[in-house]
């Protein structure tokens, strides 16, 4: 029994963990807003593509 709630409590902080690095943020301000603008030139090309073929 003892180690059936060992696992437990270990699944529950393993999830905790996961949880809180999934969230962080890595980028600079303008890090991040370069990456935006990177990304919607590239969506604009793709458009501008469908749009003419």
């Amino acid at each position: 029994m003892a180690r059936g709630n060992q696992r437990e409590k270990a699944r529950e902080k393993n999830l905790k963990e996961q949880s809180g690095k999934a969230k962080k943020n890595t980028m600079s301000g303008t890090e991040f807003q370069k990456a935006k603008e990177d990304a919607a030139a590239i969506m604009r090309a793709k458009q501008a593509a469908g749009k003419s073929a």
